[in-house]
């Protein structure tokens, strides 16, 4: 999918969309409105990570979008070790973009998308949802293997299984990402398109008032506005500030 062939509809039933406060997730719930579902329910995850600048984020987007926040914790952190989880585990940081996806990085939750899609499948089969909407990116995807093709496909065979609406013939709900196949250029060029309020999303794994620039989700944003030769509209990182 890109800007140019992305095509409107109108009257679709509901949706669900994992949120996470990040551009892609954003930008996975811009597509679900652009494609005219209503209502859409925005599924928002405490997960024992770092910082909570991130749920703040989510809830400015759905609120942006005129989704229902769905809000839950789940801490994670008690059994999925990961350095967006344990503060004794070191960020990656500095490192090439050439090195990003290079092998599973100490930023993979163990288990994190599957989790997150079981419980998105629940309220999508509470809410009768025909849809559920993510941000998984296979092109810029940082090593995480919960983020392929192959991952998605199981999935999707799984919510066919495992649903009630699946077993009785009236069809489990679908899992979309639409961004699966798209560079951060290109995932930035279509959020343009739909309005995506880049101010309010967070792609920091460290937190703070200011981005770091300097961990992989930072430098992978940097580097999708960068090629996209578009303005992110998020004040100046403190690496950015030195220079």
């Amino acid at each position: 999918m890109t800007g140019r062939n992305l095509r409107r509809s109108s009257g679709r039933g509901p949706a669900v969309v994992l949120l996470s406060g990040g551009m892609d997730s954003a930008t996975a719930m811009a597509v679900a409105k652009w494609k005219g579902h209503s209502p859409l329910y925005a599924l928002i995850l405490r997960y024992g990570q770092r910082h909570q600048r991130e749920v703040r984020a989510a809830r400015a987007v759905a609120r942006h979008f005129d989704a229902i926040p769905v809000v839950m914790s789940l801490p994670l952190s008690s059994i999925a070790a990961s350095a967006l989880t344990r503060p004794d585990i070191p960020l990656p940081k500095g490192r090439r973009l050439s090195e990003i996806g290079q092998g599973i990085p100490a930023t993979y939750v163990p288990a994190r998308n599957t989790v997150f899609l079981s419980l998105a499948l629940a309220l999508a089969e509470t809410a009768r949802a025909e849809a559920i909407y993510l941000g998984i990116n296979a092109v810029d995807y940082s090593g995480y293997p919960d983020c392929r093709p192959e991952y998605l496909r199981a999935f999707r065979k799984l919510a066919r299984l495992a649903t009630r609406a699946g077993v009785e013939g009236a069809g489990a709900p679908h899992i979309e990402a639409p961004l699966l196949r798209l560079s951060k250029a290109d995932i930035v060029r279509l959020g343009d398109r739909l309005g995506v309020p880049w101010e309010l999303t967070w792609s920091c794994y460290a937190g703070g008032k200011l981005p770091c620039g300097q961990c992989d989700s930072c430098r992978l944003r940097i580097e999708g506005f960068r090629a996209a030769r578009s303005s992110d509209a998020k004040p100046p990182s403190r690496a950015r500030r030195r220079k």
